[in-house]
């Protein structure tokens, strides 16, 4: 549910350094408002649609958002953005050793001071931080998924922890609501996978199912070979209806929290339907044209969302 989901805007992006060695250092243990900085300074300046969305956010509340969008962010980045699966692999493994202290204060990376805090204040479970990093290096190794059922497995650990994050944050984490947002934030990934079907092969990472491929009469070679492009078209239009699926079955959860989350909600899923239309606008061409959801279209989205009209 933060912005960065669906990398609409991922082009004008800043690339976060795996290292932390390019971090600004550590920091003491009490530099609180130093890591907050940090943070706040980390994702305002990464995706403009996660800019524009914070203005939804009460005020209290859009610290700790940067704080945990820092940590999911910037994990992601290591984990793609890392030439050497080795090198991420080791660096996420170290980020789990962090963050498995941070809790109690034992941390003095900025990152990880500013996480803790939230973590104690808004009494955060660890798990699905660690789900998203268990998902990342799972990325370092896996690029072939055999089954639907199995991607969907992915999803719950690279897409979901982050509604379940944010659900808490606003008190409002019940066993249904629950449910629904992780419809919503599987879409929202099953979306981005679709988007970028041509973007992830050309990285080696195939996230169709193989038992979707072979459905349809197609392997992953005529992926790469551009081959049997009306097949692919019907199986990413087959895989774009799913993903709908998912948006619209979590949309309750709008009516069912905060009216400042409210708005967060319908402007995501609206956000994922309009990166689905742009699919469907390219005739489903993935691998030729990679569809994005415009500037303007974002912040049509985001003016309707202002003005409760989503």
């Amino acid at each position: 549910m933060f912005g960065g989901q669906g990398r609409t805007d991922e082009d004008n992006r800043e690339a976060i350094p795996a290292s932390n060695a390019n971090l600004p250092g550590t920091i003491g243990h009490d530099s609180i408002t130093q890591a907050e900085a940090y943070c706040k300074r980390l994702a305002l300046s990464h995706y403009e649609n996660f800019l524009v969305a914070s203005v939804f956010l009460p005020r209290p509340m859009r610290q700790p958002f940067y704080n945990v969008y820092a940590f999911c962010r910037t994990a992601d980045d290591i984990a793609d953005e890392t030439a050497d699966p080795v090198v991420a692999t080791n660096e996420l493994r170290r980020w789990q050793n962090l963050l498995a202290s941070c809790r109690d204060g034992h941390s003095s990376e900025p990152i990880f001071v500013a996480l803790g805090d939230t973590i104690r204040r808004f009494d955060l479970s660890i798990e699905p931080f660690d789900n998203l990093l268990r998902a990342f290096l799972r990325d370092q190794t896996e690029t072939r998924y055999e089954s639907f059922h199995e991607l969907l497995a992915y999803c719950r650990w690279s897409a979901d922890p982050v509604g379940r994050i944010v659900l808490r944050l606003a008190a409002a984490d019940s066993p249904e609501n629950v449910r629904w947002s992780d419809s919503i934030c599987t879409g929202l990934q099953l979306a981005n996978h679709w988007q970028d079907v041509g973007r992830d092969l050309q990285s080696g990472r195939v996230y169709l199912p193989l038992e979707d491929l072979r459905r349809f009469g197609l392997d992953v070679n005529d992926l790469r070979n551009h081959q049997h492009r009306d097949r692919l078209c019907e199986l990413v239009r087959f895989q774009t209806d799913r993903a709908e699926g998912y948006l619209r079955a979590g949309m309750p959860l709008a009516d069912s929290v905060p009216s400042w989350l409210a708005k967060e909600i319908r402007l995501f899923i609206h956000g994922g339907l309009a990166t689905l239309e742009q699919i469907r606008r390219v005739g489903y061409d993935v691998i030729r044209k990679r569809p994005t959801v415009s500037r303007w279209q974002q912040m049509r989205l985001v003016t309707a969302a202002f003005l409760g009209r989503l």
